[in-house]
């Protein structure tokens, strides 16, 4: 453990922070393709033109985008500090459910019922927004609400967990079950969030319409611009004495207690930056999708995104981003060729990673690059 935290290791993470020449050619490749590339062949380039990116392509990817957000936030907690959780779609989904709200507002009288309130508060009789909704019509004050809701809640969920010394697979069925009460509480229509259908119908965002391809390749700009500034945030994490301890934690968590560290403080830390960072991928996602419910809530929904992480590569920080393109891209293929195979392709999966590819499709790259070196 002391070789793990010397000062010459600490010399090497602070180097390490710097990309390298191939590493920032890569971030710069990618913002081209996300800044210029997909704008460029999805609004000057003729629908009919084999060059061309379709509207749907960019709201396909700009979804996995957000996707690939979440997964980047599970390597941080489980690839990089051991930490499973089976939970994180509770704060993808608080985070676009903030995000909601304020479209929800932006609708105005252009509702069917013609109503400042939201269409289901007027099909269900309600004569005035609940107290949730008291700065919902404030784009500042509901963005501040999509980091601050799910930042408190894993904070306080963390502090009762950690000080409990409650790990490994104990702690993922707690956050399995806490997503899952959740999900049945935001099903109730009494809670003032839409119940079973949530919320759709977005008009607006920023009084500009949403609908429209300007608002819509603007959306997938920002996104992919946040997944590049949380890649680069996490490497520097993961190569700064703050991550060495997260790994150290990870590896021997006794071990680093014995040498005068209070893992509780380091857990507690990033398992909070892990669920705003999937707060703010769920509120880049609902006005890209038009549509968040507790659907988003449901068990299924949390495990896939620790599929991601497994399937792209733990601990490689871009491993689970590609492990988000790829078992999405093929759920997109599968779901429309064949849709009743997916999930027995998706079982498949999981179970031929944990076996043959412990270290995800990143993995078996390394692996290839080292037999030719």
């Amino acid at each position: 453990m002391s070789a793990v935290l010397s000062p010459s290791a600490g010399l090497q993470q602070k180097r390490g922070l710097l990309l390298g020449t191939k590493g920032w050619a890569g971030v710069i490749a990618a913002l081209a393709v996300i800044c210029v590339v997909f704008p460029v062949l999805n609004l000057l380039v003729p629908e009919g033109s084999v060059f061309h990116v379709s509207d749907y392509m960019v709201q396909l990817t700009g979804k996995i985008l957000c996707y690939a957000i979440c997964a980047l936030a599970m390597d941080l907690i489980w690839g990089y500090t051991g930490i499973l959780s089976l939970g994180h779609g509770l704060f993808f989904a608080l985070g676009g459910y903030g995000m909601g709200m304020y479209l929800m507002r932006q609708i105005g009288l252009d509702g069917n019922y013609k109503s400042p309130l939201p269409d289901f508060m007027v099909f269900l009789n309600w004569k005035e927004l609940p107290w949730t909704w008291a700065v919902s019509d404030s784009f500042i004050a509901q963005m501040l609400l999509v980091v601050l809701v799910p930042g408190l809640l894993a904070f306080v969920f963390g502090w009762f967990a950690f000080r409990s010394r409650i790990k490994g697979v104990y702690f993922s069925i707690i956050t399995q079950a806490m997503t899952f009460a959740a999900m049945l509480l935001f099903f109730r229509n009494e809670t003032g969030f839409g119940g079973n259908n949530g919320f759709t119908d977005f008009k607006r965002i920023l009084d500009l319409p949403i609908a429209t391809p300007g608002m819509r390749i603007t959306l997938f700009v920002i996104t992919g611009c946040t997944l590049v500034g949380f890649y680069l945030l996490a490497r520097a994490i993961v190569h700064s004495k703050y991550g060495r301890v997260l790994q150290a934690i990870r590896d021997a968590e006794t071990r680093v207690m014995f040498t005068g560290y209070n893992p509780l403080a380091y857990k507690l830390s990033i398992w909070t930056l892990s669920a705003v960072m999937c707060a703010i991928a769920g509120a880049l996602y609902v006005p890209q999708v038009g549509i968040i419910n507790p659907s988003e809530m449901s068990p299924a929904a949390s495990i896939e995104i620790a599929i991601w992480a497994a399937v792209g590569g733990r601990a490689t920080l871009i491993g689970p981003i590609v492990g988000a393109f790829f078992v999405n891209g093929a759920k997109s293929w599968f779901t429309v060729a064949f849709p009743e195979f997916w999930l027995y392709f998706l079982g498949a999966l999981f179970i031929a990673v944990t076996l043959f590819l412990p270290h995800g499709i990143v993995g078996l790259f390394r692996k290839a690059a080292e037999k030719k070196s």
